[in-house]
């Protein structure tokens, strides 16, 4: 259940950096990567005729044409400059003027979630390594991957909402807009991963626990046995050491 459990917060790391990656270099899967794609080109300040938001940018078709990245990137910098023609419900006071309170805060908390899940995870693999010869270290990494996973659960949650919503919200106004596949079944398979590997880390150190205390009965049953026996064998060799003594008694006599 240890090496399970490894291969699946591996699996679950890899798919994690697709998601943060994306947009980085055009390669694949980086390339197809992202949360949301939408049609911007009525947006005044866009630039673009169709934007991807993905974990640090706001990019064109297939990744490219990339701003700079930004950490906790506002949703409406796809329009910087110009919010005339965006979706009424996406505009707001921050991030220049250019996105509502809801969907600042919800992606904001959002990607620092994400962040600290991959953080946890990677943690949790480290500890995990000694999983497979060791029931604590197995019941440490459980709870340090169960951990990973309370902060990876609130943020699939808060990217799932915020773009699905941002995805309506475009579709409301008469512009073409739809998830990313790629990012979400990254982000959902890697949450799945790690659901998976916390059961059986916890399944690996409770199953330890009852394999030890079925060897330690046996190894005391095993004891107990010989030590009967040598008890019989005594117990046969004083009643034939005391059957001769009386023999040899009687001859005298």
């Amino acid at each position: 259940m240890g090496i399970v459990s490894l291969i699946l917060i591996a699996g679950a790391i890899v798919l994690q950096f697709f998601v943060v990656l994306s947009g980085v270099r055009n390669t694949t899967p980086l390339n197809k990567t992202y949360f949301l794609q939408a049609d911007t080109s009525s947006i005044a300040g866009s630039g673009r005729a169709i934007s991807q938001w993905t974990y640090f940018y706001v990019c064109g078709a297939g990744n490219q044409d990339c701003g700079k990245p930004v950490p906790d990137l506002p949703f409406g910098y796809a329009w910087v400059g110009g919010s005339a023609g965006a979706p009424a419900p996406l505009i707001g006071g921050h991030g220049k003027d250019t996105t509502s309170t809801y969907y600042y805060y919800m992606w904001r908390f959002g990607w620092i979630f994400y962040l600290m899940g991959l953080f946890f995870t990677v943690s949790a693999f480290f500890t995990a390594l000694l999983a497979p010869c060791s029931r604590l270290a197995s019941g440490f990494s459980g709870f340090t991957l169960g951990f990973a996973l309370f902060w990876f659960t609130l943020a699939a949650a808060l990217m799932t909402t915020v773009f699905v919503k941002a995805r309506d919200r475009f579709r409301d106004a008469g512009l073409a807009a739809s998830i990313g596949r790629y990012a979400f079944g990254f982000t959902w398979g890697a949450w799945a991963a790690m659901f998976l590997a916390t059961v059986f880390l916890f399944l690996g150190c409770g199953a330890g626990g009852r394999s030890d205390d079925r060897v330690r009965t046996t190894r005391g049953g095993t004891t107990g046995f010989f030590r009967r026996q040598r008890s019989r064998r005594s117990a046969r060799g004083s009643f034939v050491d005391n059957e001769s003594q009386r023999r040899v008694k009687d001859e005298y006599a």
